[in-house]
């Protein structure tokens, strides 16, 4: 039987916990000012990179710890922004975002006059992604949903899916390869197996050390192949990730063409 004092001392280490976890950490000039009391050294070295997360972090962009390291850089969800506004000479395409966090991508591709349909499991990063959204003035150009998108996939539609399922955390870095099935919460075949029932036209962004020759192998899943084109990130000539585009949306003109791109701030 435990105590009332004991349960009560267990209520409050939970809370302790809950708090250094999912802190939320809002816009000051260092995070010591945020009122936050703990501060992960993975955390801290997304803190410096803020301004190139989101510009307008400083009016009050609010994240949760995971939203740190998860987040597309803000030049590079507006690189994916500008080919979505772009794809097939559609004055307003509508975009799903199957894993959208605390909004980042969602925001720059209403930004670009897309129509957006953000899920998230979530329910605490679909409340920041709202927020966030605000800020940049995209809200009413954005439907945001509560939910599985493993469950929801098959009732979704659109022009074109952007995916940037977890790439498990800043650990992704210790890996030479990073291989398709490293990703969360299943593996990278079967998230765009499940992505084709939506739509071809499909972005997956991922780890810059990821295996390109799995990613390649993603778009013969389709009959017949579909286009695909490979762009790499950079943020500041620094390598920051890979983009896989398929279907309409590539610029090749088969499954094999390949460009590379840069992308700065």
């Amino acid at each position: 039987m435990v105590s009332p004092k004991k349960r009560k001392r267990r209520v409050t280490r939970r809370r302790q916990r809950r708090r250094r976890r999912d802190h939320i950490v809002k816009a000051r000039s260092r995070p010591e000012e945020c009122g936050v009391d703990f501060f992960s050294p993975s955390v801290a070295k997304y803190w410096r990179q803020r301004h190139s997360l989101f510009s307008r972090f400083d009016d009050g962009i609010l994240m949760d710890e995971e939203g740190w390291y998860s987040v597309t850089p803000e030049a590079i969800a507006v690189t994916h922004a500008a080919r979505a506004a772009s794809f097939a000479g559609r004055a307003c395409p509508l975009v799903l975002d199957g894993f959208a966090g605390v909004g980042g991508n969602a925001i720059q591709f209403a930004s670009r006059g897309c129509h957006v349909v953000a899920v998230d499991i979530d329910p605490r990063k679909i409340g920041f992604a709202v927020h966030n959204a605000k800020i940049y003035g995209v809200e009413d150009r954005i439907d945001f949903v509560t939910g599985d998108f493993f469950r929801l996939a098959p009732r979704l539609k659109g022009d074109i899916l952007f995916l940037s399922p977890p790439w498990g955390g800043p650990s992704y870095r210790d890996f030479r390869s990073y291989t398709l099935d490293l990703l969360k919460p299943r593996d990278g075949y079967s998230i765009f197996q499940l992505a084709q029932q939506i739509t071809p036209n499909i972005i997956m962004f991922l780890p810059r050390n990821v295996n390109l020759n799995q990613v390649e192998e993603l778009s013969w899943l389709s009959s017949p192949p579909l286009k695909f084109e490979i762009e790499a990130n950079h943020v500041q000539t620094k390598a920051k990730a890979i983009t896989a585009y398929f279907g309409d949306i590539a610029a090749g003109s088969s499954g094999l063409s390949k460009t590379c791109s840069g992308v700065t701030s």
